[in-house]
C-alpha cells in the first residue's frame, strides 16, 4: 500500500508531528510513504491527475529525526506518478497557515482531494466534509448541549453586550484560524485594551466570543476519535491534558503548554458519542477533540496533534491503529470495487 501525506510544507515538518508518527506506523507495516505540498498535482490535457511525489532516501528509516531529516534533505527523491498509484491521500495540512501568505494553496487539499477520490484514491478525511468545515462555524453545527455559550459577530457592541452577561467572563478568537493565535481572555467589557484587541483579532474577519469555563484553567483534554469513536486500544486512550503554561488562557503544545495523563470518564465519552453522528456523516476518519468539563472547545477535522505526546505518556503507539484501519478501508474498497463512496468508506 502507498499512503501519500499531504502537509503545508515539508520543510516545516518535524520529528514530533502526529504525521511523522503516522509516517513511521505505514513505513513499520511494510508499506510505501511519500509526501505532497499544495503546488505538487498536475492535471494534463488528457484529464490524468498526476502527483509529484517527494519520497524520502532511505525512506525506511525507524526514527523520526532521520525520517524527517532524509525527507528534507537535498537528494530526496520526487517522483511523478498518477494518482492513482497512491492507495491513500491523507490530507494532513492547516489552511489557516496558508490563509494570508499563500491563499492558493489553503484551498488545494480540498480540491485535488476531491478529484483524487473521483479516481479511486480513499481520501482522508473526506475532501467534501472539510469543505464545510473550514473555520469555526463548522462547530456550530453539531448539538448545543456540547458547546459553550457563543457568539459570532463583527460588531463591537454586539460583543461587548455578549461579555456583560458572562458571569466568568469570555474567550474572543478569529472565526478563521488555529493553534491558539489571537486568542484572549476578557473578564469584562469594560476592560481598556478591549477596543485594541478588538481591532486586532477582526481585522482577520469574524470573531467568535465564548462564555469561559472555568475549569479551563487547569487545561483542556485532547481526545482522538477514530471513526467517529475514541481512539483506544485495550483501555488505553489517545488522550492527554494539555497544560497550559502559568498565565496562558492557550494550551495549545507550541505555545509552552505541556502533556499530561488524563483520565477518560463516562462524562467525555458521552461528549464524543454526541458529536459522532455528525463526524460520520461528514466522512471525518481521524479528529481531535478539544474538551473542558463537558463542552467541546475546538473541534480539529484537519491536523489534530498529539500521538506522539500520547505514546510517551502511555507507551502505547496509536498511530499503528490508524494505519491499520486504512489497511482495512482499502480492502474494502477492493471488494466492493468502487460501490461505497469515499465519504462513507472514511469512517467504516
Amino acid at each position: 500500500m502507498r499512503i501519500a501525506f499531504f502537509v503545508n510544507s515539508i520543510a516545516d515538518e518535524t520529528e514530533f508531528y502526529t504525521t511523522t508518527a503516522l509516517a513511521l506506523a505505514a513505513i513499520a507495516h511494510g508499506h510505501d510513504v511519500c509526501y505532497l505540498t499544495p503546488g505538487d498535482f498536475v492535471l494534463r490535457p488528457d484529464d490524468s491527475l498526476m502527483v509529484r511525489a517527494t519520497v524520502a532516501k532511505g525512506g525506511k528509516s525507524k526514527k523520526a529525526d532521520a525520517f524527517v531529516s532524509a525527507l528534507q534533505h537535498k537528494e530526496a527523491e520526487i517522483q511523478t506518478i498518477p494518482v492513482e498509484d497512491i492507495d491513500v491521500l491523507f490530507l494532513r495540512n492547516d489552511p489557516s497557515l496558508d490563509a494570508d501568505e499563500r491563499p492558493w494553496a489553503a484551498q488545494a487539499g480540498i480540491i485535488f482531494g476531491r478529484l483524487a477520490a473521483e479516481r479511486g484514491v480513499l481520501t482522508v478525511n473526506d475532501p467534501d466534509g472539510l469543505a464545510s468545515a473550514q473555520n469555526k462555524l463548522y462547530f456550530q453545527g453539531f448539538p448545543e448541549a456540547v458547546r459553550p455559550t457563543t457568539l459570532i459577530s463583527k460588531s463591537i457592541e454586539e460583543i461587548r453586550a455578549f461579555i456583560d452577561k458572562q458571569k466568568q467572563g469570555a474567550i474572543l478568537k478569529p472565526l478563521q484560524g488555529s493553534g491558539g493565535k489571537n486568542v484572549f481572555k476578557i473578564n469584562s467589557s469594560k476592560e481598556a485594551n478591549l477596543n485594541q484587541i478588538f481591532e486586532a483579532v477582526s481585522g482577520e474577519g469574524y470573531l467568535i466570543a465564548q462564555g469561559y469555563l472555568p475549569d479551563a484553567t487547569a487545561g483542556d483534554i485532547r481526545l482522538f476519535l477514530m471513526n467517529g469513536r475514541p481512539l483506544q486500544r485495550d483501555g488505553a486512550y489517545a488522550a492527554f491534558r494539555r497544560v497550559p503554561a502559568k498565565g496562558e488562557v492557550r494550551s495549545n503544545m507550541h505555545v509552552a503548554g505541556t502533556a499530561a495523563a488524563v483520565e477518560i470518564t463516562p462524562k467525555i465519552l458521552a461528549v464524543a458519542e454526541m458529536v459522532r453522528p455528525k463526524l460520520i456523516q461528514d466522512g471525518m476518519f481521524l479528529v481531535g477533540l478539544d474538551i473542558v468539563g463537558d463542552k467541546i472547545l475546538e473541534i480539529n477535522v484537519f491536523t489534530p496533534g498529539g500521538l506522539p505526546n500520547i505514546a510517551e505518556l502511555h507507551g502505547v503507539d496509536l498511530s499503528v491503529d490508524v494505519i491499520a484501519s486504512l489497511e482495512q478501508k482499502v480492502e474494502m474498497r477492493k471488494n466492493y470495487g468502487g460501490q461505497i463512496s469515499n465519504r462513507a468508506l472514511a469512517t467504516l
